[in-house]
C-alpha cells in the first residue's frame, strides 16, 4: 500500500471516530433523539451556515462519486456516499480517496 493510500486510510480512520466522540457524547448527554440533534446543529446563524456547508459538500462529493464509479466501473467506492451521510464528510471524502487510489 502506497504511503499516500495510507495517509487516505488513516484520515478516513480519524473523521469517523473523532466527531462520533462528540456525537456519542452529546447522545449521552440529552438521550439518542435525532431530531434535538438536528435543533442543536441549527442553535445559531454558525451552527447552521456549517451545517449548510457541510451538506453541500455531502452533496457534492456524492454526485462526484457516482459520476467517477460510472466511469470507472469502481463499484466498491459507492461504500464511501452511505459513509459520508452517516458518518460525514471527514471520512466519506478520504475513504472514497482510499478505495479510488487502489490499483487496479
Amino acid at each position: 500500500m502506497s504511503p499516500l493510500r495510507m495517509v487516505y486510510l488513516a484520515l478516513a480512520i480519524w473523521g469517523a471516530v473523532h466527531p462520533m466522540y462528540y456525537f456519542l457524547t452529546w447522545f449521552a448527554q440529552h438521550g439518542v433523539s435525532l431530531s434535538g440533534m438536528v435543533e442543536a446543529w441549527h442553535a445559531n446563524a454558525a451552527s447552521s451556515g456549517l451545517v449548510w456547508d457541510l451538506t453541500i459538500a455531502a452533496v457534492t462529493l456524492t454526485v462526484w462519486i457516482i459520476a467517477e464509479t460510472l466511469v470507472r466501473r469502481n463499484w466498491s467506492a459507492l461504500i464511501a456516499i452511505p459513509a459520508t451521510f452517516l458518518i460525514g464528510v471527514s471520512c466519506g471524502l478520504p475513504l472514497y480517496l482510499f478505495l479510488r487510489t487502489r490499483p487496479v
